[in-house]
């Protein structure tokens, strides 16, 4: 018997115990969820209390150098609604049926969802949102929101780049500098009971949003439209694939226009911007979208041409290979191992020195200071100019430059680089280098935006943009200048040519591949005032029908810019 109460005894002890033990992990639980996760389940709490709205920011302007706006916003509306807060379901889906142009069916299934908040429709302009308001639907709810608005269309559409539904950059400028545009959202906090209905008489409370900041740019709306416009005229009268225009500051690098012509509608990226049966959705049509969103200034390569014999008369200058006095003989081609290379001009120039081999834009000339200064030189200055890199332009998508590693360049691939051929480089990366040679010699880096500001004016931040100096010497740079300016008055140039205004430049013609298809790019490169140079400008024509050289085709295009915009930059 006395084992038996031992036993029981024992037993009971133990089931204590365990209580206790159980009692004291409970206690432990409880001060744990009290204290370290306090906070956690307080914000638990509080989202089922509470429903919680945002309110957009509004998205920081971008200005052209003048104050003009060329991005801004609209107001616009998002429609939702609360599945427990629907009194008139029949009344709220027709309603919002017709005010907004959706299907009943479609209205009928949101409103039926159970969830916190359904979102009937966004992007929905204010006075719609307005009259849904005054129609009093319970569960309804309209909050005012911005939707990015363009005031001057297409204008510099591939280098202003657009935003998503979200209002967060895409392309261009847009996500370049979309940290500093796209602001912080506020929110509104309601009260609700157990069942998510909201406290009509409890007040809300309401985290104001702070607007994002505004980007100030390089860019000149009066500029980017006469170079439109001249893009725009060549583009239907030689029936070109594209018509890019780029014009720049050469001393600082700051852009005043770039055209990629045609440009699309940046209210409605999504349109292509020429007819086509392709199917919205689907993968052509994307890549068709892709296609026309490219800024062909920076994204896309091309072989310059004569333009670059500026490049390989720099170096040979500087190096002191070639004299601006030297004779040449241009026979029309050049042989150069065991090929025959032609001039422009099959029955040659005949004999010339090396201003006139500028002005006449003679292959055998520069293939002979190109190959006077040998391959290691020619890559010496091809790095020192930058011509290997990348330019570093504030813009997304920068192609590299496409060209022949130096171990595998002999004298044909040395002779054809020379005058601009056999190798790709990207519009910028050609001018910012031209820049370069006519500015003095200093390296600068092509650029758009100047600043970020707050709304009232306050500086955020400036971007700077370091220029290298000495990398070209000055007398080289003032002798370049004096060749160039030959160029347009008594050369191949001869058709931008303005009575009154100094203007340096350089044609070019090249032909792309395969070299037997008779398809060329056009181009001209000009700078003005010749002696001290403003403004530095390249057009390129792609595939213009009919006469495609670059003197003839852009010539008349480069005149008609310079006659536009050299009166308003130089008055300044």
């Amino acid at each position: 018997m006395i084992g038996v109460n031992s036993y029981v005894k024992r037993k009971q002890l133990f089931c204590i115990a365990v209580i206790m033990s159980l009692f004291s992990l409970l206690c432990i639980r409880v001060v744990y969820l009290m204290t370290v996760k306090a906070s956690m389940y307080t914000t638990m709490a509080l989202e089922v209390q509470q429903r919680e709205r945002r309110i957009k920011a509004a998205r920081g302007l971008i200005y052209d150098r003048n104050g003009k706006v060329i991005a801004s916003n609209s107001t616009v509306c998002s429609i939702s609604v609360i599945h427990s807060q629907i009194k008139d379901a029949n009344k709220v889906i027709r309603i919002l049926s017709e005010k907004l142009g959706i299907d009943r069916d479609e209205v009928e299934k949101k409103i039926n969802k159970i969830s916190v908040r359904e979102i009937i429709k966004t992007n929905v302009p204010k006075n719609i949102g307005d009259e849904i308001r005054n129609c009093n639907l319970s569960g309804v709810k309209i909050d005012e929101d911005y939707k990015r608005y363009y005031p001057y269309g297409s204008l510099a559409s591939k280098v202003l780049g657009f935003t998503g539904g979200d209002n967060q950059g895409i392309v261009g400028l847009e996500v370049k500098y979309d940290s500093y545009m796209k602001g912080t959202d506020g929110f509104i906090m309601t009260p609700t009971d157990a069942k998510g209905i909201e406290d009509e008489d409890a007040l809300e409370t309401r985290l104001e949003p702070i607007a994002g900041n505004n980007l100030w740019t390089s860019l000149d709306v009066n500029i980017q439209m006469y170079a439109e416009q001249i893009a725009y005229d060549a583009l239907e009268t030689k029936k070109a694939n594209y018509v890019s225009v780029i014009v720049m500051n050469p001393n600082n690098g700051e852009i005043l226009a770039m055209v990629n012509a045609p440009e699309f509608d940046l209210n409605n990226p999504y349109k292509l911007n020429y007819g086509s049966k392709l199917k919205k959705g689907t993968k052509k049509y994307q890549n068709e979208l892709n296609k026309m969103w490219r800024n062909q200034c920076i994204n896309d390569t091309y072989e310059p041409g004569s333009t670059f014999k500026i490049v390989t008369a720099a170096a040979a200058l500087e190096e002191g290979v070639v004299k601006i006095t030297d004779n040449f003989y241009c026979p029309g081609y050049k042989i150069v191992d065991d090929r025959r290379i032609r001039c422009h001009k099959v029955t040659g120039h005949g004999s010339e020195d090396f201003v006139h081999g500028t002005m006449n834009s003679c292959n055998p000339v520069f293939i002979e200071a190109g190959l006077r200064l040998g391959v290691d030189n020619y890559y010496k200055y091809l790095e020192r100019f930058g011509l290997l890199y990348k330019t570093g332009i504030d813009l997304p998508g920068e192609a590299g430059t496409i060209i022949h590693k130096k171990e595998k360049v002999g004298n044909v691939e040395l002779a054809t680089m020379s005058f601009g051929q056999s190798f790709q480089i990207t519009p910028i990366r050609f001018l910012a280098t031209a820049a370069t040679i006519i500015n003095g010699g200093n390296a600068i880096i092509p650029h758009i935006a100047v600043a970020a500001k707050k709304s009232d004016g306050k500086i955020v931040k400036n971007f700077d943009y370091p220029i290298q100096d000495g990398v070209l010497s000055k007398d080289r740079s003032d002798e370049l200048k004096g060749i160039l300016e030959k160029v347009v008055s008594e050369g191949t140039g001869n058709k931008a040519y303005i009575e009154g205004i100094r203007i340096g430049g350089k044609t070019a013609t090249s032909q792309k591949l395969p070299r037997n298809s008779g398809k060329y790019i056009a181009s001209f490169m000009s700078f003005a005032p010749a002696d001290d140079p403003k403004v530095i400008s390249i057009i390129i024509v792609d595939e213009p029908k009919g006469t495609y050289y670059g003197g003839t085709v852009v010539g008349p295009m480069m005149k008609k810019l310079n006659e536009n915009i050299l009166p308003y930059l130089l008055d300044e």
